[in-house]
């Protein structure tokens, strides 16, 4: 572990959960000071189980993305459901890696495959390397994402200068055309990729990896199965174009077959069922696995795809009415100021418009500053709102919400009403 995340290790150790746990636990919703994020554990627990009936349906194996919540509640509710249960993650930062063998994860099986999800750099070899040991300890993996081929010479590079052999476990990043990261298999490149990657010493190709980042666009399932077949066809041609050259190849320790084949969005995710699998016609040239990331949290964006309803949005954000301000915003409506702005929501948009809508009123809210946000009404019957009032909003990015907050207040709608804290999640941060 590099000096870095050792440093912000020990300023997060576990304790520092005990002691909010012991303050927040069973108190009323009524008594937390705001700007505060909500998360329902029972729902968060269903949409968990709801993703893994998705992939069995769909055949494919799954892979759970840390990224949105970064804790290790939320980790064993991904992994361990009522429907299923995979061993399988990823991760976006070396943080979330490290809490995640901290934890005891790996140690006790829960984890036995951890994908670093970007392209890996040359300033976290050395880590991913110590990394890599100590999961291997307990018969885990850890797998890299590629996308060029300066990526595979100083992975070389490395194993070379610590006298070392061993081959990294890697995913070749596949563009789709979303222009997010990741090599397009129409270019040259691509080509020019595989075959440093099967020349090379020091990896071994576990498969190819999508992620239809455009799929945020959809509407309806028809839109987002399309992406999703869309996902599908990029990695199935990649791997198609890899098995082609695989007469060239000397050493057969430079690719695994059947390769896996990684796809998903929480969109396209949800997208998946036997009857979208039904439509995959063509010959698949390796296994499906089933990525994805926000769908435990949910939140305006994703519920503006169609896939989902707001009954399933396991987040939302307590913030105070400041002030009000009668007649002054556009035609004369009223608007109210909130204690929480772009820090507690961020300035990420969707398709309904605004920053985040409150929960059973007719308001919006319209404009945001760093610590402030500006509520408005979007219909004429909306009640007036009082100062000093509460009021619950699902913003439109949980998973940039969730980064703002140093600690999430865990309520679950089956316990108390969902109206109590019953725990206190303490998330990972840092990178």
């Amino acid at each position: 572990m590099d000096t870095q995340t050792k440093t912000l290790c020990q300023l997060m150790e576990r304790p520092r959960k005990e002691v909010l746990a012991n303050e927040f636990k069973g108190k009323s919703l009524q008594n937390l000071r705001t700007p505060a994020i909500i998360i329902d554990r029972n729902i968060f627990a269903q949409n968990c189980a709801k993703m893994h009936e998705k992939a069995t349906g769909w055949g494919a194996r799954f892979r759970a993305h840390l990224k949105t919540h970064k804790t290790v509640e939320g980790t064993k509710l991904q992994l361990i459901t009522s429907a299923n249960r995979t061993h399988a993650v990823v991760v976006s930062t070396m943080m979330e890696a490290w809490e995640v063998v901290r934890a005891g994860l790996v140690s006790d099986g829960t984890v036995k495959d951890i994908l670093y999800g970007l392209p890996v750099a040359p300033n976290k070899v050395a880590d991913l390397c110590e990394l890599r040991d100590q999961v291997a300890v307990d018969g885990g993996i850890v797998r890299l994402l590629v996308d060029h081929p300066e990526q595979v010479k100083f992975l070389e590079r490395f194993e070379s200068n610590h006298g070392q052999s061993r081959r990294w476990s890697v995913f070749v990043k596949i563009d789709g055309g979303q222009r997010r990261a990741g090599v397009s298999i129409t270019s040259p490149s691509f080509r020019e990729l595989l075959s440093v990657l099967f020349a090379s010493p020091a990896v071994c190709v576990y498969g190819f990896y999508g992620h239809a980042g455009n799929s945020y666009a959809s509407t309806s399932l028809s839109e987002a199965s399309s992406f999703l077949s869309s996902e599908v066809e990029a990695v199935n041609s990649a791997a198609k174009i890899a098995l082609a050259m695989r007469s060239s190849l000397q050493n057969i320790e430079t690719y695994q077959e059947p390769f896996v084949l990684s796809v998903g969005s929480t969109p396209t995710a949800h997208a998946a069922s036997a009857d979208t699998r039904a439509l995959l016609s063509r010959e698949l040239h390796g296994v499906l696995e089933l990525h994805a990331g926000n769908y435990p949290m949910l939140d305006l964006q994703q519920q503006s795809t169609g896939m989902v309803d707001k009954s399933c949005i396991a987040q939302r954000v307590r913030a105070t009415i400041v002030s009000y301000y009668p007649g002054r915003g556009k035609g004369g409506e009223d608007e109210a100021l909130i204690d929480a702005g772009a820090i507690a929501f961020s300035k990420d948009t969707g398709p309904s418009g605004g920053y985040g809508e409150v929960i059973g009123r007719k308001w919006r809210l319209e404009r945001i500053s760093q610590e402030h946000g500006i509520l408005a009404r979007i219909a004429d019957e909306a009640e007036d709102l009082q100062v000093g009032t509460v009021v619950e909003i699902i913003g439109q990015h949980a998973c940039l919400i969730a980064a703002a907050y140093p600690w999430y207040y865990i309520v679950d709608k089956d316990v108390g009403g969902g109206q109590k804290v019953v725990d206190v999640w303490v998330p990972w941060k840092g990178w």
